[in-house]
């Protein structure tokens, strides 16, 4: 019982750090308007989190190795908390630049450090799963933004709105400081003084093994669909160039979260359960969003809803999809040096959600600016090219990986062999045909 709550008070404090993180997607327009610029711009605000998240997240994971989750998530909850502040008060672009990144600062302490909870708390048998529901449960941050946050944006304003998702992050911050332990009996875990050369091995070590890179490459195909439409550019594609009502948009984001935590406990049995097919998985998750992507872009005029749903539906498997990174970081890698591999991974994804919003924000403004249906479908075309660079990413990386096992006795057979030994075919006999494996 002490696990679940120290864990789930670890979650609270990864919803909050997700609704710090999308706050200013749901505010976007508003914040062309409050400080005079145009769309390109305030996409470098989130780019420049974004960035800032990812150049953290090697060094996050030396420092967590190094201080352990207590402190760090503290850390990030106060970094977060000192943003969001910055961002109620400023009415300059100064201030603008500042406060986000300090919310990139402390989102990028805050996920990594909750994962650990998980492989210090509980058996290995029931991580993959558990680190589904980390991940999934922490988006309900975004239904924070996408409701109520909106809702203090639309009534009270914009001061108002950030000022208490700051208190919110107080108070996630009182929680784990009060309650969350590094392990059972250790309240702060500390690992061995930080040593430049130790890092450096760690850090080269953990990239040398394919499987490392490969988590790298899936977190990258499979996350920045999702992540680009509700950090930054999914509610003005919806509102503005889509036509949907508020609410309506409201509803279709807090879909896209549930969606998320239905797909990722099933997604994690299928990992715990079929550990040689992972990548099979990450492939179908990202053919899954470019069909879903290619429908809406082709579709005569406004999309009906039904298909916008069905839109939300297939980005919210990216989520869940990208965690089998993770997995892998976590598989693949000694527990001494987790914290750095698990920094690596999460590398891939935050990279390719920070191109993305750029170059649609970019596209946005070269296409006129006027956040036309027109102008959104070819700023969202932008995503084929970042999920070919991930494809090839994850094929070569799969086939090193694959290489490795094979020289230490693991062969992985081709998926039509797996499948035809697990549903082999019956001969006139009716004698099972065993194939060989290849």
């Amino acid at each position: 019982m002490r696990a679940w709550v120290v864990w789930g008070v670890g979650v609270a404090a990864y919803v909050v750090a997700v609704l710090q993180r999308t706050s200013f997607g749901v505010a976007g327009l508003d914040a062309v308007d409050r400080f005079g610029t145009t769309a390109a711009a305030v996409s470098a605000f989130t780019v420049l989190q974004l960035l800032v998240y990812a150049l953290l997240q090697v060094p996050a994971g030396v420092l967590l190795d190094r201080f352990g989750t207590r402190r760090l998530v503290v850390v990030g909850g106060l970094l977060m908390a000192a943003g969001q502040l910055v961002l109620a008060v400023g009415e300059v672009l100064p201030l603008a630049v500042l406060g986000r990144v300090l919310v990139g600062a402390g989102d990028a302490l805050t996920f990594i450090s909750v994962l650990r909870l998980v492989g210090a708390w509980f058996p290995a048998r029931q991580a993959p799963v558990i680190t589904q529901l980390t991940g999934l449960l922490g988006q309900l941050g975004q239904v924070l933004s996408a409701v109520p946050l909106v809702a203090v944006l639309s009534g009270p304003g914009w001061t108002p709105a950030f000022a208490s998702a700051a208190a919110l992050g107080v108070l996630a911050v009182v929680l784990v400081a009060l309650v969350v332990r590094d392990a059972p009996g250790v309240r702060s875990r500390s690992g061995p003084p930080l040593s430049w050369s130790k890092a450096g091995r760690d850090l080269v070590r953990a990239w040398r093994h394919p499987g490392t890179r490969l988590g790298l490459w899936s977190h990258f195909a499979t996350q920045f669909p999702g992540t680009v439409f509700a950090l930054m550019w999914g509610f003005p594609f919806l509102e503005r160039g889509e036509g949907v009502p508020q609410a309506a948009v409201s509803a279709l984001f807090t879909s896209y979260v549930v969606a998320g935590l239905v797909a990722g406990p099933l997604l994690g049995v299928l990992v715990s359960r079929h550990p040689l097919r992972r990548s099979w998985l990450v492939l179908t998750i990202v053919a899954a969003n470019a069909a879903a992507w290619t429908t809406v872009i082709a579709w005569p005029g406004p999309a009906p809803l039904w298909l916008l749903a069905l839109l939300v539906l297939a980005l919210a498997s990216g989520g869940p999809g990208s965690m089998v990174g993770f997995d892998y970081a976590r598989t693949f890698n000694p527990a001494d040096r987790q914290g750095t591999a698990t920094g690596i991974v999460n590398v891939g994804g935050f990279v390719a959600s920070l191109l993305t919003v750029l170059a649609v924000g970019v596209v946005l403004d070269v296409t006129g600016g006027d956040y036309s249906l027109g102008d959104f479908r070819a700023a969202f075309s932008v995503q084929y090219a970042v999920w070919a660079v991930g494809l090839v990413g994850v094929l070569v990386t799969r086939r090193k990986v694959r290489a490795q096992l094979a020289s230490e006795g693991v062969v992985v057979p081709p998926i039509r062999v797996a499948l035809a030994q697990r549903f082999p075919k019956k001969d006139r006999a009716g004698a099972g045909v065993r194939r060989g494996e290849g």
